[in-house]
């Protein structure tokens, strides 16, 4: 399902389109098959399911909605464990390659071309939201939260999965984070980046009174630990760093009926 176009998307939405399509993808759909075939792992340093569990176990019958899918591993892990999942990517280029694993395992679910800050999707549609590294990364928290809530059922549970807040502050605009603070926490938002890039990076307590503001319980915050010798395919932080100081957070928050 394609969008409405690159025209009507916000600045950085369209920014960030280009910039995946151009450039990032690529790296992205080659892991994609490795991924599609490996059971469920998460963030940088591929952790275990087992030791990090961002899934429900049981996930029969339950509507999922991924918040900027890349090329949807983590919709293919809902789908063979009996959820019913819809990804949506603002990147044609990694929907193709999602689109091209779907057919190579027999594992179809839709995915729709579009920005996780408006879904087409009617108000209550899914148990569980999840981003990995997705919207969590790439959309502004004020729009994608509140469509989060909205696409939510009560009840309903939001798991995210994002850079941590003390990497994101020791991390130069290229190079690995070092040990000396970059960036000022106070204000912390928007990241523009060299390649015309832009993410967002809420520090916690706006980010909690973001989740509260939207009608979100919080119930866990989890700081990220690699295994002893975790191997990564990502350079933007290394082992030894990610063993004294967390490199990635888990979010979870549920969705209080307001009635």
């Amino acid at each position: 399902m394609a969008d409405r176009g690159a025209d009507e998307l916000p600045e950085h939405a369209r920014r960030n389109r280009e910039v995946w399509d151009s450039e990032l993808s690529a790296g992205f759909a080659a892991r994609a098959r490795k991924q599609w075939a490996a059971d469920p792992h998460w963030g940088i340093w591929a952790v275990p399911q087992t030791d990090l569990p961002l899934l429900p176990s049981d996930l029969a019958g339950k509507d999922v909605v991924e918040l900027g899918c890349g090329t949807a591993y983590v919709s293919s892990w809902i789908a063979r464990s009996g959820g019913q999942p819809v990804g949506i990517d603002n990147s044609e280029r990694q929907l193709a390659a999602a689109r091209a694993m779907q057919n190579e395992f027999n594992v179809h679910f839709p995915l729709l071309h579009g920005n996780a800050e408006q879904v087409p999707y009617p108000d209550s549609s899914f148990d569980l939201a999840i981003s990995e590294h997705g919207a969590a990364a790439w959309c502004d928290p004020y729009r994608w939260i509140p469509e989060a809530a909205r696409l939510l059922r009560p009840g309903g549970e939001l798991v995210f999965l994002r850079s941590s807040e003390l990497l994101v502050l020791c991390m130069p605009d290229e190079g690995r984070a070092d040990r000396v603070l970059r960036r000022p926490q106070f204000g912390l938002s928007r990241i523009e980046h060299s390649n015309g890039a832009i993410t967002f990076h809420l520090p916690h307590g706006p980010m909690i009174q973001l989740l509260r503001q939207c009608g979100f319980v919080i119930e866990d915050l989890q700081e990220v630990r690699p295994a002893q010798n975790a191997p990564t395919d990502f350079d933007y932080v290394d082992l030894d760093w990610a063993h004294q100081w967390p490199s990635e957070e888990v979010w979870k928050a549920r969705r209080i009926d307001a009635g």
